[in-house]
């Protein structure tokens, strides 16, 4: 029996529709971590809310750049 091959569990066709709006959504709450850091006090800020808000913009700009490499062709 001949061995199946490795296959995407997402179509090839959204890779560069998941990209941009992944990499948008990243970019989206980079900016309001950015504009958190900018506003608040150092007395006002939550350590917790920080984190939170990094680790989720770092997600979305991780796939996003993921599926941008793979929209162009560089399989990773």
């Amino acid at each position: 029996m001949a061995p199946k091959g490795i296959a995407s569990p997402v179509p090839i066709s959204w890779y560069p529709t998941l990209s941009v709006l992944m990499l948008a959504i990243g970019l989206v709450i980079t900016a309001s971590f950015f504009i958190y850091e900018a506003t608040s006090s150092r007395r006002n800020r939550s350590l917790a809310k920080e984190l939170f808000t990094g680790a989720v913009a770092s997600i979305f700009l991780g796939f996003g750049s993921l599926f941008l490499l793979l929209s162009c062709g560089i399989y990773v």
